[in-house]
Order: C-alpha cells, then sequence, then structure tokens
C-alpha cells in the first residue's frame, strides 16, 4: 500500500517498521516530526528530552538494553549531542541505534548550515542521505540493520527539503526484533571508556570503518543509473532529484551510504563516463573524497561566478546555500556543461517566481514576550539573547537583541561581559524550555561565580518556536501522559539565586519598576514573565480584540513601538500634528492590553468599554474604518 508521506512522516514509519522501541530527541526544525508521528504508532516509547545530549544517552541507554531504539535532532542539536555521539561511537551497541540529523541548508530556521556529514567522518560511523520520502522509509529500516552487522550506531542525514517535502511511500508492516539479549551487558572492556578500554576500542573502530568501505561496494542504496557516457554525476540526498531534472540523460551514481565510500564502486563508476562531477549540497564531502581517491573529476575552464565568491574544492555549484533546479542549472551553464541557450527552460523557471510582498518576521499578535522587550528598548542596556521565538525581539521596531549564539548562550555570554568588567549591566533572555535544555548550568555558573546578571526567563508554558511541544514545564509527555509540572521558580531558587520574581507576562508596569530596582543592586537576580503563549488553544479562547478611541488617538506612535502586527496606521490623520491615527485589526488582536497599558491618552479599549466611555464616538453610534 501506498501512502503521501513527508520525509519525516516516513523517517519515522521506516523506524516503526524496522522495530524501533524507544525514540528520544528535543524539537527543532526541519526534523520536529519525525518523534511526533513515531509517537503515535503502537507498542514504542517516545519521549522529547530535556535536551539533544541527553536523549541521545537515553537512546544508547536503550540500545545498549537490547532494543532497537534511535534519536532525533536538527544539526545544531548534535553539536550539543557530540559527547555522546562520540562514545557510543566507541563503544558500539547491543541493538540497533540509528542517529537522525537534519540539516538546513539555507538556514530556513537555524543560525548556522553545517554539514553533519562531517561528524560521521569525524566519530567514523557510517551515513545515508535519503533522497525523497520513499528512500528515507527504506534507508531508516537499512540503517538499523547495518547498526547491527557491524556494532555500531549508524547517522541518517536528511535536509529540509526532504524532511518536508511529501511524496509517495510503499508502506511494509511492522518487522518484529526481540530484545537482543534478556540481561543487561556485562562487559567493562567493550562499554566503560576509561583510557586503556578506549585505545583498544579506537583500533576495533578504524577496521570496522574499513569493512564498512568494503560493505558500501554492494549496499543496496548504492545504485548506478547508467545513460548517456558523455557525463557521470556522483549525488546523493536532494542534489540527486536536482541532477535527474537538469541533466536527465547523465548517468549517475546515487548514493544512499556518503561515509563510508567504496573507491572500488568510484573508480568503476568513472570510468563508464566521459565527464564526471560530484553534485552535493554544503561541503564538497562526497568530492573531497573522490578527489582523494585519485578519480579525476571535470574541471571548468571558467570557474562560475558562485565558485569564485566561494574559494572551495567544489568546481560546479557554491559551497553556500541550498540547491534548486535553477541554481544547479546556471552553474552548469557557467561551468560549459550545458548550453545557455535554454529559452524554454529559462521561461518555465521564471514562470515559478511570484513577486511577493516581503513580510519580516514579527511576534505573533499578543505575544507575551512583547512587553519585556518594550521594557528593554526603553532601558536601553545590552541584551543577551538565546535561541527561540524571543530572538524576534531583535526586530525593528524593538530592536532590543544585541547577541544570540546557541541555546543556552544568553546567561553564559552576560556572565562573561560582567565579570570582563563590562561598565553596563547585562541582561540575559531565554524562554522556559531553553531554560531546561542548557539555562540551568549556565544560571547554576552566575550564582556560584556571583555576577551581577540580571536572567529574565520569559516562561510562555511550551516549547512555541518550533510549533507548541511539550516540555518540563508543561505537566504533559509527548505521548501525552500526565507529567510533573516543573516549576522555575523554586528551580532558580535552588541553584543558588535568592532575588527571584515572577510576574505576569503583559504587565508592563511590573516588568519595569522590577528592572529598575534591580539595576540599583550588585547581585544577580532571577525575573521570571510568566503567561501561556497566545497561540495555544486556551489562550486563543479568551481572545477579545480591543480597539482605539479616534477622538483620543493623536497619532503619537507610541502603540507603533510596541511591534504588535494588529495595530495600524489608519489613513485619517490627526489634525494637529498630521500624524496618522493608530487603529486595531479585530482579526487579529488578541486583546493582550499591552498597546493599552503604553498609550499616553488611555486611547485604547475593549468595545464593552468604549460603550460605557461617554466621549467614544462608538457610545453615540459612529463606526471609524476597520474599527
Amino acid at each position: 500500500m501506498k501512502r503521501l508521506l513527508s520525509g519525516n512522516e516516513a523517517i519515522a514509519r521506516g523506524a516503526w517498521e524496522a522495530g524501533a522501541v524507544v525514540g528520544a530527541g528535543y524539537p527543532g526544525t526541519p526534523s520536529t516530526e519525525i518523534l511526533e508521528n513515531f509517537a503515535l504508532y503502537p507498542k514504542v516509547y517516545a519521549e522529547w528530552s530535556p535536551n539533544e545530549k541527553v536523549a541521545l544517552d537515553v537512546a544508547i541507554g536503550a540500545a545498549y538494553a537490547g532494543q532497537r531504539s534511535f534519536s532525533t535532532m536538527k544539526h545544531v542539536g548534535l553539536n550539543v549531542a557530540a559527547d555522546a555521539l562520540f562514545y557510543v561511537a566507541m563503544t558500539g551497541i547491543e541493538a540497533g541505534l540509528v542517529i537522525v540529523s537534519a540539516d538546513d541548508p539555507s538556514m530556513h530556521s537555524s543560525q548556522n548550515e553545517q554539514d553533519n556529514r562531517q561528524f560521521a567522518k569525524f566519530a567514523r560511523i557510517p551515513c545515508l542521505d535519503p533522497s525523497d520520502s520513499q528512500n528515507a522509509h527504506d534507508l531508516m529500516i537499512a540503517a538499523f540493520d547495518i547498526s547491527e552487522q557491524f556494532d555500531t550506531p549508524v547517522m541518517l542525514r536528511s535536509t529540509t527539503r526532504v524532511c518536508h517535502t511529501t511524496s509517495p511511500v510503499e508502506l511494509g508492516e511492522e518487522r518484529q526484533h526481540p530484545r537482543t539479549q534478556e540481561k543487561y551487558p556485562r562487559n567493562p572492556a567493550k562499554y566503560v571508556m576509561i583510557p586503556a578500554n578506549a585505545r583498544r576500542r579506537h583500533l576495533v573502530i578504524e577496521t570496522r570503518i574499513r569493512e564498512l568501505s568494503d560493505f558500501a561496494e554492494t549496499f543496496t542504496y548504492n545504485t548506478v543509473e547508467m545513460r548517456s557516457k558523455e557525463l557521470g554525476i556522483i549525488a546523493s540526498g536532494i542534489a540527486y532529484q536536482y541532477a535527474r531534472e537538469v541533466f536527465p540523460e547523465a548517468s549517475i551514481l546515487k548514493l544512499g551510504m556518503v561515509y563510508p565510500l567504496s573507491p572500488k564502486l568510484i573508480q568503476n563508476f568513472a570510468g563508464q563516463v566521459d565527464k564526471l562531477i560530484v553534485l552535493e549540497e554544503l561541503d564538497p564531502f562526497v568530492e573531497d573524497q573522490v578527489r582523494l581517491m585519485g578519480v579525476n573529476l571535470y574541471t571548468p575552464t571558467n570557474l562560475p561566478p558562485a565558485a569564485e565568491r566561494y574559494p572551495s574544492t567544489k568546481t560546479i555549484v557554491s559551497i553556500a546555500g541550498e540547491l534548486d533546479p535553477s541554481i544547479v542549472r546556471q552553474s552548469a551553464v557557467a561551468a560549459g556543461l550545458l548550453p545557455s541557450d535554454t529559452t524554454a527552460v529559462n521561461l518555465r523557471e521564471n514562470s515559478r517566481v511570484a513577486s511577493l510582498p516581503v513580510r519580516p518576521p514579527v511576534l505573533c499578535p499578543g505575544c507575551p514576550h512583547r512587553s519585556t522587550f518594550y521594557v528593554l528598548s526603553k532601558l536601553g542596556l545590552p541584551v543577551n539573547g538565546d535561541i527561540g521565538c524571543y530572538s524576534l525581539g531583535v526586530e525593528p521596531p524593538l530592536n532590543k537583541m544585541d547577541t544570540c549564539g546557541c541555546m543556552g548562550a544568553s546567561i553564559g555570554v552576560a556572565h562573561g561581559a560582567a565579570i570582563a568588567g563590562d561598565i553596563e549591566r547585562h541582561i540575559a533572555v531565554i524562554g522556559d524550555s531553553t531554560f531546561f535544555h542548557t539555562g540551568l548550568p549556565a544560571l547554576l555558573n552566575v550564582a556560584y561565580n556571583k555576577s551581577n546578571v540580571i536572567t529574565i526567563i520569559m516562561d510562555n508554558r511550551v516549547t512555541g518556536m518550533t510549533g507548541h511541544q511539550e516540555n518540563p514545564g508543561t505537566g504533559k509527555t509527548l505521548q501525552q501522559q500526565e507529567a510533573p509540572k516543573i516549576e522555575i521558580e523554586p528551580l532558580v531558587r535552588a541553584l543558588g539565586i535568592k532575588k527571584v520574581l515572577t510576574v505576569e507576562a503583559y504587565d508592563v508596569d511590573a516588568i519595569e519598576k522590577t528592572l529598575k530596582q534591580w539595576l540599583k543592586e550588585d547581585e544577580p537576580a532571577v525575573l521570571i514573565t510568566l503567561e501561556e503563549c497566545a497561540l495555544l488553544p486556551s489562550a486563543r479562547a479568551r481572545w477579545l480584540p480591543l480597539e482605539v478611541i479616534q477622538e483620543k488617538c493623536n497619532g503619537c506612535t507610541v502603540c507603533f513601538r510596541i511591534g504588535c502586527p494588529a495595530i495600524l496606521k489608519s489613513e485619517e490623520l490627526d489634525p494637529k500634528y498630521h500624524r496618522p491615527l493608530a487603529k486595531i485589526d479585530p482579526l487579529l488582536c488578541t486583546g493582550c492590553e499591552i498597546c493599552a497599558q503604553v498609550c499616553p491618552r488611555d486611547a485604547i479599549l475593549f468595545r464593552e468599554q468604549m460603550l460605557e466611555n461617554p466621549e467614544s464616538s462608538l457610545a453615540s453610534g459612529e463606526e471609524h474604518g476597520e474599527c
């Protein structure tokens, strides 16, 4: 039976069909939906862990105990899980273990576009690279088999286009894989990585990678598609799809396993074509391996513009950003692999480009983080930010975030600036899920080393940026089981912070007064702004739009400074200052009242309040524009 599945859904299905029992991860685009879908299958355990390191340790523990398991994360999550990756590469496993890393070329939702195929080479583990949903499904199953055959963790490295693109998948049945042993292994020489044991295991994994290279020669998903001998292409992942579209007559070596490669397979294919190129996104990962085998790749006489801008061993396409058929075709024309007079093709591609208005990212209407950033903008102090919805505090008109590096970095960076003697007081902002992820150790460090950092934990009661996933503060698990709801304030006090306060996130005055008072005191402090995400169903049920009393509004622009998409400039001008008056879109407004609190003229009220207000034109029966 065939079904239309996204790449993420296909990976989840493949894990279940392969007999995986345990899945653990941390949400992160583009990987999030894998575990959300896996959790729906029968006879499985799935969890959102506090961070990727913990998630991978959980999956490793399950694999040691004899149950097939996997861990999911976006590419930067593997940085967090790197310690676990490298030790399990040394120890091996008892049952199949797969690490799913979802890379994000062009950084659609990421702070970098690292190529995690490099991690597989670094750790000496095999890496599989799916090209569509069917391939993702099949390679996920194959990954568990390879893992057990070679006593190794296996990386399945996908990318945004594969994760989020839907295509047909031939479904199989769940495969039964009983626990590989009844008793937990007692094998310290293999599983206890003290230096003496680790030195012996290093030799084992070097032998293993050579055996995997031999295996790659006949691996089912490394396939040769012979067509014209004029041009041969080595490709994997989504680049394979672009190669087929742009070079329909070319012969292609499609790689399902990109590390390690089989020299014999590569050399045999190279010997059958006149010209050979490697087509891949980001790093020249496959290309460098092929060159080291002594295989001659086609080198254009004139490097394409992209290669001139981004010097590397890649000679056909850029080392930066994701590919698409248009980019591949333009690069091929520049490299002399395709004629330039492709009028019909250009017309088809140009027809795909729509002229759309620019839509800058912005905090949602009613976002509980908006009030805090409004106050921080007024205070003008340096703000060290973190990864989450609140990263959008850097955007105009709030303009209030000065650094943002990775999960949990805000507190550590602020502490570093403080102990370096920066004359300004530093504010660190971090969300609840990110605080649980990696903020805890950083805040402990502030308490222990006694810097005067003020940390604001923006608790919106959910992991918001990736789509409302559960975390230790929500009281629910991934599989919707009741769980302890971890309260942040007592946890912060337990870390050694004495000055702690929880306020309502929409209370502008309370936030401003608290911060101004704490700025007079030279000690660490934590302000917790508490309000659930405005897009949660329970919050949406309370939405009640506000309206502007036109007679009171003079277009002072203060309400515009909070950056709410529901507040618009009307066509009506103030008669004295000739400034546009404010109006509120009732379809967007949630009634959070931040704008009402900052309005110096008390010109923003709920409709019921306006009807009671004798000065309001609504009370006299008049309507003003969309209000």
